[in-house]
C-alpha cells in the first residue's frame, strides 16, 4: 500500500519532472529543463507569489484569531462553550467547493450581499471584490479565516485544557497578571501545538486550489492564481505534464524544507528525542 500509494507516485512525479510528455505518447527525456523552465515562466512566478500571498495572510492572520478564540473559551465562566465550538468548526466541515461558492455570491461585485450593505449603509461604492487584483487576493484570504480559523482553535483550545492549572495559581500568587501569565505559561507550553498548527496551515494554504479557481479562476489576470492551478492548467489544458510535475515537486521540497526549519525553531525534534 505503501508503495502503491505513496512512494510510487513520488517517485513517478520525480521522473516525470525530468520528462516531456503530453499524457500520451512516449517520454522525452529533458534533464532539468523543466524545472528551469519554471524560474522564467511569468505565470509561474505570479502563481509562486500569490501563494506566498496566502501562506502569510493564513499565518499572520488566523493563527492568531484562532489563538484568541481558544484562550475566550477556555476561560472560565463563559456559557454556551460547547455551542460556540461547534459553530466556528463548521466551516472546515463544508466541501470547499460549496465554500468558494457561498463566497461567490457574497462578494460579486454586482449583486453581492457585501456591496449591497456597503452601499447602503455607509454609502460606499461597489468594490471589485472579484474583479480587481489586490481585493481578489484579499477575498481569497477572508475565506481562509472563515474556513479555517474554528478549525485550528480546536487544536489551540486542546493544548490550553493540557497545561496545568497548577502553573496560573502559583503564578497568580507570585503577583502575576493574566499578560504575564500568558506570555510566561501560555505561549511556552502552547509550543508543540503551535509548531504542529503551523505546519497545518503552511501545507494547507500552499495547496490552496478550489477556493480561487471557483472564486476568480486565477483573475484577473493571474492576480489570485496559485501554484496548484498552475499545475492543473500546464498539466490539462496544455498538456504539459513535464512541467507540471517540475512545479509539485519544487512545491513539495519548498513545504518540506520549510516545515523542518519549523520545527527546528520550535525545537520539536530534540523534545522528542
Amino acid at each position: 500500500m505503501f508503495l502503491l500509494f505513496i512512494a510510487g507516485p513520488t517517485l513517478f512525479a520525480i521522473y516525470l519532472s525530468l520528462h516531456s510528455w503530453a499524457g500520451l505518447g512516449s517520454f522525452s527525456f529533458v534533464g532539468f529543463d523543466n524545472y528551469t523552465n519554471l524560474f522564467t515562466n511569468d505565470d509561474f512566478h505570479a502563481a509562486a507569489g500569490n501563494t506566498a500571498w496566502y501562506v502569510l495572510g493564513a499565518l499572520l492572520i488566523v493563527l492568531p484569531l484562532s489563538l484568541g478564540l481558544a484562550a475566550v473559551l477556555n476561560a472560565h465562566g463563559v456559557r454556551w462553550k460547547g455551542f460556540f465550538r461547534t459553530s466556528f468548526f463548521l466551516p472546515i466541515v463544508l466541501s470547499p467547493v460549496i465554500v468558494a461558492l457561498l463566497f461567490n455570491i457574497l462578494f460579486d461585485t454586482g449583486t453581492g450581499l457585501v456591496n449591497g450593505v456597503l452601499s447602503s449603509v455607509l454609502g460606499v461604492p461597489p468594490v471589485g471584490w472579484l474583479d480587481t487584483p489586490v481585493w481578489a487576493k484579499v477575498t481569497i484570504v477572508l475565506v481562509l479565516i472563515w474556513r479555517y480559523t474554528g478549525y485550528l482553535m480546536i487544536f489551540f483550545l486542546a493544548g490550553l485544557q493540557n497545561i496545568p492549572r497548577e502553573l496560573y495559581e502559583a503564578a497568580s500568587l507570585d503577583g502575576a497578571g493574566p499578560f504575564r501569565q500568558f506570555s510566561r505559561i501560555t505561549i511556552p507550553m502552547l509550543k508543540p501545538v503551535t509548531a504542529f498548527v503551523v505546519v497545518i496551515v503552511l501545507t494547507g494554504t500552499a495547496q490552496i486550489f478550489e477556493e480561487p479557481f471557483i472564486l476568480t479562476n486565477g483573475g484577473p489576470g493571474n492576480a489570485s492564481l496559485s501554484i496548484t492551478q498552475f499545475i492543473f492548467r500546464a498539466a490539462f489544458q496544455r498538456q504539459e505534464f513535464g512541467l507540471a510535475a517540475a512545479a509539485g515537486v519544487l512545491l513539495f521540497i519548498v513545504v518540506f524544507a520549510i516545515s523542518r526549519v519549523i520545527a527546528s525553531v520550535f525545537g520539536i525534534g530534540k523534545e522528542s528525542q
